[in-house]
């Protein structure tokens, strides 16, 4: 690892863990509703979608090509217009890679890996990662806002980290 380099290691997915950044997309626990002759479980409202009113929201289908660990991260972004929601449509696990914002700037990230069938809502405004598909190319439905303004900016960190799966 280079010297200018700082090591960031993979945390557990949990809803305590991520509620600073966003909710986490699954059907764990006991299911909200039987519906469809009790043929069908529903799990209700699983995200927090936050769109601004200029624009609207969209399903959009990404296709990432696989990285590995460890993963430099160097580069981060954040949407102010809404919140972007990832579901993964294969079994692949991805990682995700998260920081809080400080007056503009994105502090020491936190990474996180997602189980199989598990999505990710990120806030508005939070800082993350690109799309990070582990080992495998992956296919996302993403639900974010569309609109005429500019709902994108990055920051690029000057001493990248460095995502290892432990210490």
């Amino acid at each position: 690892m280079n010297a200018m380099n700082q090591s960031l290691y993979i945390e557990p997915l949990t809803p305590e863990a991520f509620s600073a950044y966003g909710d986490i997309i699954d059907a764990s626990g006991e299911p909200t509703s039987m519906i469809n002759n009790g043929m069908c479980a529903r799990y209700n409202n699983r995200a927090r979608l936050d769109f601004d009113s200029s624009g609207q929201a969209g399903i959009s289908i990404f296709e990432g090509q696989p990285y590995s660990l460890p993963h430099t991260v160097s580069l981060v972004e954040r949407h102010p217009l809404g919140s972007q929601a990832f579901i993964p449509m294969s079994n692949a696990p991805f990682l995700v890679v998260v920081a809080s914002d400080n007056e503009g700037t994105p502090t020491a990230p936190k990474a996180f890996l997602t189980q199989r069938q598990q999505g990710v809502n990120i806030h508005r405004n939070v800082w993350h990662g690109v799309l990070t598909p582990l080992h495998t190319a992956a296919r996302f439905a993403v639900i974010d806002w569309i609109g005429e303004r500019v709902n994108l900016e990055e920051f690029v960190f000057h001493n990248p980290w460095v995502v290892e799966l432990h210490a």
